[in-house]
């Protein structure tokens, strides 16, 4: 059973409680890795909670980047949520078609544009399906609301900060990817990627952090699995992954269990994989 926090994760039974509430807006933020198939929109447009917006994750982001989905600039953030109808003083909470993966993403991405005021689903979509409530194919009414933006930019890092924190150790740097992708013992599914982790990062797969029905566990099993990994949870911490998607789980699972001072580093390992001049790692931490 969740213990539903409005700021960070919140049970099926808190939503329905609350689907029809005026300032409650509803994101289905599903994104899938190529190699799944799955096409998120679609998936929308034939069945989603009602009322729901498609937060399109690979749309919703800086377009001038090489990298994939890397954080919007604050005015492209701020029109895409007024022309979803989203804006000051709605409680937002982002679900997924996966359980708890993409949405955590989106959950990070208001917290970064100075929005509290958003959680993440647990269970997301399959867990919503599975308890039969209610769904529907209708796109939402949008009625224009203003956003105000103030970028968090602690809870950012990019690849020149990261290095340095590599180098320092003054910070845990947590990898949410799998163990055989940390270690350089499977292959990216980028290619063109190097194998291997960032120096002195600790490694978290984020299934760690998950029920086997994609929901959250409790805030003593998040921390036991921290310390368990090796972890310093009195050091200020940086959230990695693949390409900054998974890493926000983490960022979540801190989140919840009171660690505040935690940032993600947007170009993860699309990024640092793709430089020769970045040093890498391989085999356990």
């Amino acid at each position: 059973m969740t213990n539903s926090d409005p700021k960070t994760l919140v049970s099926t039974d808190w939503l329905n409680q609350h689907l029809h509430d005026p300032d409650l807006r509803v994101l289905d933020a599903s994104w899938y890795l190529a190699a799944e198939g799955r096409d998120p929109r679609a998936e929308y447009d034939a069945a989603h909670i009602p009322g729901a917006r498609f937060f399109d994750i690979d749309d919703i982001s800086d377009h001038r980047s090489k990298m994939p989905h890397m954080v919007p600039p604050v005015e492209k953030f701020m029109s895409r949520m007024r022309a979803m109808g989203v804006g000051d003083g709605h409680q937002v909470v982002v679900y997924d078609g996966s359980g708890l993966f993409s949405a955590a993403r989106v959950w990070w991405l208001f917290r970064l544009m100075g929005k509290s005021d958003v959680a993440v689903l647990d269970g997301g979509f399959p867990k919503w399906q599975a308890e039969g409530r209610p769904v529907d194919d209708m796109p939402p009414p949008i009625r224009d609301r203003h956003m105000t933006v103030q970028r968090q930019n602690q809870m950012i890092k990019d690849v020149t900060q990261v290095a340095a924190a590599s180098k320092l150790r003054d910070f845990e740097i947590i990898d949410a990817r799998s163990a055989e992708r940390f270690r350089g013992e499977a292959p990216e599914p980028r290619p063109g990627l190097r194998a291997g982790h960032i120096p002195g990062s600790k490694n978290l797969p984020y299934k760690t952090l998950l029920n086997p029905d994609g929901t959250m566990k409790e805030t003593g099993s998040i921390k036991a699995a921290f310390t368990d990994a090796g972890i310093d949870l009195g050091k200020p911490v940086i959230t990695t992954c693949g390409s900054g998607v998974t890493a926000a789980i983490l960022s979540l699972a801190l989140e919840r269990i009171g660690h505040r001072n935690h940032a993600l580093y947007d170009g993860s390992w699309s990024e640092w994989g793709m430089y020769p001049d970045l040093k890498i790692a391989t085999g356990a931490a």
